[in-house]
């Protein structure tokens, strides 16, 4: 958490992960702007959200081998259930690779 976050609260101690430029919690609205504003700055025709990103980050960890326990935690899940969910991506992906690697293909 170094870099601009450390600037913008220079030196002051917070639990808050996301801020603005104040320094204040960043609140969902302003988070799905700056979502939005970037998206249409890199020129991206895709919709992105919050959800999605939430979505790729644990799709991206379950696709590299991370446990589901680790990922519930990091998802703040309380139930491993709500977990699972993100597992089909990480079994169509096992597909995928099972075909291009396996010798029967």
């Amino acid at each position: 958490l170094k870099g601009p976050r450390a600037l913008i609260l220079r030196g002051r101690m917070s639990e808050i992960v996301f801020v603005t430029e104040r320094g204040e919690a960043m609140s969902r609205q302003y988070f799905w702007m700056l979502i939005k504003r970037y998206t249409q700055q890199a020129g991206l025709s895709i919709a992105l959200s919050p959800h999605a990103l939430r979505h790729a980050f644990a799709s991206h960890l379950l696709n590299h081998g991370a446990d589901l326990r680790v990922v519930q935690m990091l998802l703040g899940h309380s139930d491993i259930s709500t977990t699972q969910i993100y597992t089909h991506v990480a079994q169509a992906r096992l597909k995928v690779l099972h075909a291009q690697h396996h010798p029967r293909g």
